[in-house]
């Protein structure tokens, strides 16, 4: 049985095979996985906001943020022995939580927060190769370093493999 190993909103976590990271409730927060299958290491994070309102001097950078949680990642991932050309990303959630009033001119936090990542994706060469995003129904991700499979688990939807 694999381990299993929870990443809680605006964190992320690296881990080898086997284990199971866990994210829960993703409404307009992503999910962002990282995978290298050679050597069965991935990372999840669960990013709260697209990105910082206004940079604040010695500001720690954390998973908070989905314009810095994708570096965070890659990072730690190499540390551990990871290719930057090996890695393979999937990504879940953003999803429209709010009624249109409570949206700004620039789309809901969702849709934000899907671009960000795919944004950050894109700037480190790194290929989206499934996803499960917007809609207006939160997600819980379990990320299986074994096989690199996730499943998305949502109420009232049928469960997702990625």
């Amino acid at each position: 049985m694999s381990k299993i190993i929870s990443v809680g909103i605006s964190e992320h976590k690296v881990a080898s095979d086997p284990v199971v990271l866990v994210t829960y409730g993703l409404g307009s927060c992503v999910g962002i996985a990282l995978y290298d299958p050679e050597v069965r290491i991935g990372g999840l994070a669960h990013t709260l906001l697209p990105a910082p309102v206004r940079e604040v001097q010695g500001a720690e950078r954390t998973a908070k943020f989905t314009c810095w949680a994708v570096d965070l990642m890659v990072e730690e991932l190499l540390k551990c022995g990871c290719a930057p050309e090996r890695l393979v990303a999937k990504l879940a959630g953003g999803a429209t939580m709010f009624e249109p009033q409570y949206r700004s001119a620039h789309g809901g936090i969702g849709e934000r927060n899907i671009a960000a990542a795919r944004e950050a994706l894109e700037r480190s060469g790194i290929p989206l190769v499934a996803e499960d995003t917007g809609g207006d129904y939160g997600r819980s991700l379990e990320f299986n370093t074994s096989t690199g499979i996730i499943m998305v688990r949502a109420l009232q939807q049928p469960i997702k493999q990625l």
